[in-house]
């Protein structure tokens, strides 16, 4: 009889041992399962980035637009020619645009406070000249200022036309103006008895 109860007492311990580890085993699969399936890493959802602000460029003032005046300078300055500046300008900057008067440059001649205008030609004398009698400044004392006359009064002269005309204030314009009456001999088609003709009528 006792036997027999150790016998079951025996069956009854193997059995619940079995169930024990049936038991665990269950549960560790259940463990690795729910591991399978649960999502790696966390779960936080990251903040969108912030956008940069945009620069906003403001263009600058252009100067292409501002307003300008041509004007031709010539007779006694060191680079006699044609000159863009800006309106408002003075008679100053004009000469100082094209490098300042020469060494027989008469600066009382000109008004170096005065503004400018478009279109303006300005007109450096010589030291000695005869002051200019019209606004246009082209005839002085009954004589044609070789230095300051226009085509049209270079035209009044004996011999003339509008080509030598041209030639004159060309020379004029290269070489700074006319020192003397003499250098006119130096325009190409100038000879010595056109010269004859004209020297008792221009002056510088």
């Amino acid at each position: 009889m006792e036997i027999e109860q150790a016998q079951n007492t025996g069956l009854r311990l193997r059995l619940g041992l079995g169930a024990g580890v049936v038991l665990v085993l269950v549960l560790a699969g259940v463990a690795v399962l729910v591991s399978a399936l649960s999502p790696h890493g966390s779960t936080a959802t990251a903040a969108a980035p912030r956008s940069a602000p945009r620069a906003v460029h403001t263009a600058s003032p252009s100067t292409a637009d501002a307003p300008t005046a041509f004007v031709h300078v010539v007779g006694q300055v060191k680079s006699p020619g044609l000159y863009e500046l800006p309106a408002g300008s003075r008679i100053v900057d004009a000469v100082s645009a094209a490098g300042g008067f020469t060494a027989l440059a008469d600066q009382t001649t000109l008004n170096l406070a005065q503004a400018i205008e478009d279109g303006q030609q300005i007109v450096v004398a010589a030291q000695g000249a005869t002051p200019q009698a019209s606004a246009a400044g082209d005839v002085a004392g009954g004589k044609v200022d070789l230095n300051t006359a226009d085509a049209t009064a270079l035209q009044t002269l004996d011999g003339i036309g509008p080509a030598l005309a041209q030639r004159i204030l060309a020379y004029r314009t290269a070489h700074g103006g006319f020192r003397t009456v003499n250098d006119l001999q130096n325009v190409t088609g100038i000879g010595p008895k056109k010269f004859a003709a004209i020297k008792a009528n221009v002056s510088t």
